[in-house]
């Protein structure tokens, strides 16, 4: 009898720890999903700014390349 008290004692136990190991598990499941929508969020943050980057860039350089060849009209015809 004494025997199956002690059984019934370690089946709680392991009952127990199996139980704490679940909620371990849910937390740390939940911490890693919200990391995960925290990093996707940031990484479209940092491609819009990539792209605005980008479109200015080109503006830029566009800008520059209309230049020279305005400045390029200006050059008498012996140097060109």
């Amino acid at each position: 009898m004494e025997e199956q008290n002690g059984v019934e004692r370690l089946l709680e136990q392991i009952l127990e720890v199996q139980r704490e190991q679940l909620e371990q598990y849910k937390s740390v499941t939940k911490r890693s999903l919200e990391l995960q929508q925290t990093a996707v969020g940031r990484q479209e943050q940092i491609s819009k700014i990539y792209r605005i980057a980008l479109v200015v860039s080109a503006i830029v350089v566009a800008g520059i390349i209309g230049l020279v060849f305005y400045l390029l009209q200006y050059l008498p015809t012996r140097y060109r």
